[in-house]
């Protein structure tokens, strides 16, 4: 069983479908307490960096997610939901984030003649081997919608690299996380595959 977050700030109804279409059994949760019940979870984001961690503090989900890891629950999150695990982000200067991961989030500089956000289709490179990403290779396509990126403070995080006015984490693992800065759920097949990843090291887990 897999649990997603809501905080009021995730595209919940496409991240369900795609866990279900991928295998998952999945419930939508919205209390800190019920994470206890579930070996994965999944925090889902769209939206502005400040926001999304006044919502997550207001439910109280911090200490909870921070517990969640420290037992060897498997986490994943996307868009948001991977900025949220580091420390601070420039789109909200003096709001902390998680920090399971530590690092920070950074704007796209501007001038390159390329549009912020950077919105579309774009290929990833592998960086480093993880056990979320099993099955992703060198030139494999994803969907991206976002003007900030993620930028770990130890670069062995970056499991998946990016291109698009420089190079950037595209996914971090560490451990039992796993998070993208991309959409799985509107990335076709290859995103299907990394759910299915997240499904399965969840089942393992419990």
């Amino acid at each position: 069983m897999i649990a997603v977050i809501d905080y009021d700030m995730g595209n919940l109804g496409s991240v369900v479908k795609a866990l279900e279409c991928a295998g998952g059994e999945v419930r939508v949760i919205d209390r800190p307490a019920e994470l206890a019940h579930f070996s994965g979870c999944l925090l889902p984001g769209v939206g502005h960096f400040g926001d999304g961690m006044e919502n997550l503090c207001r439910r109280e989900f911090p200490a909870a997610l921070e517990d969640f890891v420290r037992r060897g629950g498997v986490l994943t999150g996307i868009c948001l939901g991977m900025q949220m695990l580091l420390d601070s982000s420039e789109e909200a200067p003096g709001v902390a984030g998680l920090g399971i991961i530590p690092g920070r989030v950074r704007r796209f500089p501007e001038g390159s003649g390329c549009k912020v956000p950077h919105m579309g289709w774009n290929d990833i490179r592998v960086r480093h081997a993880h056990a979320g990403a099993e099955g992703i290779a060198d030139g494999d396509y994803f969907y991206f919608v976002h003007s900030y990126y993620a930028e770990p403070a130890d670069p062995a995080d970056v499991v998946l690299e990016c291109e698009y006015i420089l190079p950037f984490a595209a996914a971090l693992g560490r451990g039992k996380i796993f998070a993208t800065q991309f959409h799985p759920e509107k990335s076709q097949d290859a995103g299907l595959l990394l759910l299915g990843n997240f499904i399965r090291r969840a089942e393992a887990a419990a």
